[in-house]
């Protein structure tokens, strides 16, 4: 049965909703500009306790949105963005009923990141109401502003300290910007296959998408009308192959057809990877909007948890953060953010005496382990959140 046919039964939390937090208050952004107002799309599962003390904050990966778990086949206003491949939670197997976020115990909230698309002021929403789409004129944004967006968004829901913040890629930096910006506001910091900086290999893979995007002649400097598509596809393959281990890309693409015409110009798709692959593109280019991939990418290259944290180095940094208690995940075969990130990290931390925890998942699954197999870091997770030692 596909999902968009499923009946709420199928997910652990049944049908689900987004909402839409609309913040009237002036913002300031680290690039020195300001929103006047923005709204944020998230969702929430399970009950806030009487003393609002289960609250457990979760990013998003770059490409990821406020759905992470239950089914929702409906969020307006996305212009087609919203395909079926985004109907099911994108943690479905680990927030819910008795998992390792465990919604009987937990008030999970997830928010679409400032500058997303999926309901979030960015690039492809209106700038003013009614109005034409901000595009190309949607201002630079950073880690930091994406984090403090949220903070206004637990701010309006009554929370002031967090069970725990977790995120994985992309989203473990937003959890490190959390925890080291505001160490009172969180008490456990989960970080997943992420690191203390963009490393080289990093830069030069976004270095690529970028230019893949801006050089299609349809994103027309950023003012395009229909999706430069041939450009955000050609991004997306090239992060997707660091996304999943070579063994298990292997795997993915054994049942794909093999295109059978040209897909752009002479050369002849001729094995079942490369068919796998351009399908991926396509695929995420019709769910994606090319503005907001290029600001959040732009995000990822200028981070700097240091700098963002007014501090002079990583030591002074993590010091603030001795009252808090983290579990570091790798993965073994990640080939997007190596362990030798999360060694880097961990480092840090013992550096500056603050408590933790690293555990190493063994997967054949590469960077995307952490929302395949849950099974792997279902018991650690639910162990340090539930203040055990």
């Amino acid at each position: 049965m596909k999902s968009s046919e499923s009946p709420s039964g199928e997910h652990s939390l049944g049908r689900v909703s987004t909402s839409f937090f609309h913040s009237k208050e002036p913002f300031e952004l680290r690039c020195g500009d300001r929103l006047e107002e923005f709204t944020l799309a998230y969702e929430t599962y399970g009950s806030l306790n009487a003393d609002r003390s289960n609250a457990i904050l979760v990013f998003h990966a770059m490409t990821g949105s406020q759905h992470a778990a239950g089914f929702n086949p409906v969020v307006p206003g996305l212009d087609g963005r919203w395909t079926e491949e985004m109907f099911g939670g994108w943690w479905e197997n680990f927030i819910g009923p008795g998992l390792a976020i465990d919604t009987d115990k937990y008030f999970v909230v997830c928010a679409n990141y400032l500058g997303g698309c999926y309901g979030s002021t960015g690039p492809a929403s209106p700038r003013h109401s009614g109005g034409e789409r901000w595009g190309a004129d949607f201002p630079p944004i950073r880690i930091s502003d994406i984090v403090d967006s949220q903070m206004r968004l637990l701010d309006h829901l009554g929370i002031e300290t967090l069970h725990a913040a977790v995120g994985a890629s992309i989203g473990g930096f937003l959890t490190l910007s959390l925890a080291t910006r505001y160490p009172e506001r969180v008490r456990t910091v989960v970080p997943i296959a992420t690191g203390p900086s963009t490393t080289m290999l990093q830069r030069l893979m976004n270095f690529e998408q970028i230019a893949a995007i801006e050089q299609d002649p349809e994103f027309a400097n950023g003012h395009y009308t229909a999706q430069p598509l041939r450009g955000l596809a050609s991004a997306r393959r090239t992060a997707h192959k660091t996304f999943v281990s070579l063994h298990h890309l292997r795997e993915r693409a054994r049942g794909e057809l093999v295109v059978s015409a040209p897909p752009f110009g002479w050369y002849q798709i001729n094995h079942p990877v490369e068919s796998y692959m351009f399908h991926q593109g396509e695929k995420f280019a019709a769910r994606f909007d090319a503005n907001s991939y290029l600001r959040i990418l732009d995000a990822w290259q200028w981070f700097d948890l240091v700098a963002e944290g007014h501090a002079s180095s990583y030591k002074e940094l993590f010091s603030r953060c001795r009252d808090q208690r983290y579990l570091v995940f790798s993965i073994d075969s990640d080939g997007s953010f190596e362990p030798a990130e999360q060694g880097r990290l961990v480092h840090h931390l013992e550096a500056a005496e603050v408590p933790v925890t690293w555990i190493s998942v063994h997967s054949s699954k590469g960077h995307d382990a952490f929302l395949l197999e849950p099974a792997l870091f279902t018991p650690h997770l639910s162990h340090i959140l539930a203040g055990k030692e």
